[in-house]
């Protein structure tokens, strides 16, 4: 059987470096409070919570003083740090700097556009953490559009900024525009197009790679938005796709018969993780059909 791991898998920079946060101050200290999942994988949370890292929700952390508290890759909304400053939390802050970068874009269109009746849209997942602090950036008034299927909610004689959560797809984000620059022709629309580029050329990769096996493996954690997507396109192109999270999920009765399988994942998947399972299906392998 061959059993290859996709080398364009695993973790993104935004990720690596909020981890790499959180080890160095877990040296320091015995207890660093985490605001959300650090990644959406369940075996690299537990791994840091071995170390003293301790996660928290935003419901929690709105009662706390005195503590040190890692903002994640994901990146916050401006009353995260403010409500810092008048409780003497000390922030780690661990947000992505492609994420930094387009908050300050936001923020900044936003306040120059306040007295001009533009909409400001996000293409993005509703409720997720780095659309809560895109949408902080314009005080809760920015428009979150999970497709092109919701445009009905935009007034279209009014004038139209877009922006995209930098993990959703290139190919939904174009959509949209094209939609919105369709319906909006007496109104200015302005397309800000800032989806991840690493993210975003993982998309055609992923595709290529599912193409070659008769399985695909691709494992990720289940609150992943980046997993769901990417495991979409990896069904697309190979239906004998299946998601998992560990190691226990896989089903003997997949590989029965199979030549070839492909492990790959999401930008929360650990390389580790990887490397376990293709290891896992080799051992299946090797003990029940040769």
């Amino acid at each position: 059987m061959i059993i290859e791991i996709d080398q364009n898998s695993g973790f993104c920079f935004g990720v690596v470096e909020a981890i790499r946060k959180a080890e160095e101050t877990l040296l320091l200290l015995d207890v660093l409070y985490c605001l959300g999942d650090i990644v959406h994988n369940d075996v690299e949370i537990n791994r840091l919570a071995e170390k003293g890292l301790i996660t928290i929700d935003h419901e929690k952390y709105f009662t706390m003083k005195d503590a040190t508290v890692l903002l994640r890759a994901h990146g916050e909304p401006p009353s995260t740090y403010e409500y810092a400053t008048k409780n003497n939390i000390k922030l780690i802050d661990a947000t992505c700097p492609v994420v930094l970068k387009l908050q300050q874009r936001i923020r900044i269109g936003h306040d120059s556009a306040h007295n001009k009746n533009t909409q400001f849209v996000i293409f993005g997942k509703k409720g997720h953490a780095e659309v809560n602090g895109l949408v902080g950036q314009t005080n809760g008034q920015a428009i979150v559009l999970e497709s092109v299927y919701e445009v009905e909610k935009l007034d279209f004689n009014r004038p139209i900024e877009l922006y995209s959560q930098t993990t959703k797809d290139l190919e939904g984000f174009h959509l949209l525009a094209k939609e919105l620059k369709n319906r909006a022709t007496e109104v200015p629309v302005k397309i800000h197009d800032t989806v991840c580029r690493q993210v975003a050329n993982r998309i055609p990769a992923i595709r290529k790679f599912s193409a070659r096996f008769e399985l695909i493996l691709f494992v990720s954690g289940q609150k992943s938005s980046n997993g769901k997507m990417l495991f979409d396109i990896c069904q697309s192109v190979n239906q004998n796709s299946k998601f998992i999270s560990s190691i226990e999920d896989i089903d003997l009765q997949w590989i029965k018969n199979i030549g070839s399988v492909g492990v790959c994942g999401a930008t929360s998947t650990p390389k580790e993780l990887l490397e376990e399972v293709a290891g896992a299906v080799r051992k299946l392998a090797s003990e029940n059909f040769m």
